[in-house]
């Protein structure tokens, strides 16, 4: 992923922590001559140092997921269009955002193994309902049948980086005028990049 300097981010946890809370993530993989994608939830390891998921059995790309190959994670977070009238000079429009990408080595899990990322999947994105569900209370017979339909992953990171493109690169007038024509939209984009770029304000 191409970053420009101004926008590198090389805290991991703080990586980490925006991947837990954009966890609906796009796996890119080789199959034969081309690439394939599959836009999916993926969850950390307890250790953190693996991306657990699955794919539908009827999906083509896990047939081609192999220990020794290199996949791609994609998590994408806020953005928003940046005008350059807002600027006090001549420029070009930009985009700000947040995104993060995880490389790493696949291998399919089963069993034991599948059974507990989908325990911890559907634990992690219940927690908010009024009347959660748990795979631990449903039938052992309809777990069985729906893990029969579903090819279950790891992901063995090996490396992580990520892009805080938020206007680090102007000065205080011209980014707090950014901030305040962001402010001034109201969608759910431009409020929440407003709100990452005075975490970094000047």
């Amino acid at each position: 992923m191409f970053v420009p300097k101004y926008a590198q981010k090389n805290d991991v946890a703080e990586i980490k922590k925006f991947i837990k809370q954009n966890g609906f993530g796009i796996l890119i993989s080789q199959s034969s001559q081309k690439l394939v994608a599959t836009h999916i939830p993926l969850e950390f390891s307890h250790d953190e140092s693996k991306l657990l998921g699955h794919v539908s059995k009827a999906n083509p790309q896990w047939k081609k997921f192999e220990g020794d190959s290199e996949v791609l994670a994609i998590f994408s977070g806020p953005h928003a269009y940046i005008s350059s009238s807002w600027y006090d000079h001549e420029n070009v429009p930009t985009w700000n955002y947040i995104a993060a990408h995880v490389y790493g080595s696949i291998r399919i899990i089963e069993g034991d193994e599948l059974y507990q990322a989908l325990k911890h999947l559907v634990a992690k994105y219940e927690a908010s309902s009024s009347h959660p569900v748990s795979i631990e209370t449903m039938s052992p017979e309809y777990v069985r049948q729906s893990m029969h339909g579903l090819v279950g992953f790891e992901i063995t990171i090996t490396a992580i980086e990520a892009a805080y493109k938020l206007s680090q690169n102007r000065d205080q007038k011209n980014h707090n005028h950014i901030l305040q024509e962001l402010e001034k939209r109201n969608d759910p984009g431009s409020i929440q990049i407003a709100k990452e770029m005075k975490k970094r304000k000047f």
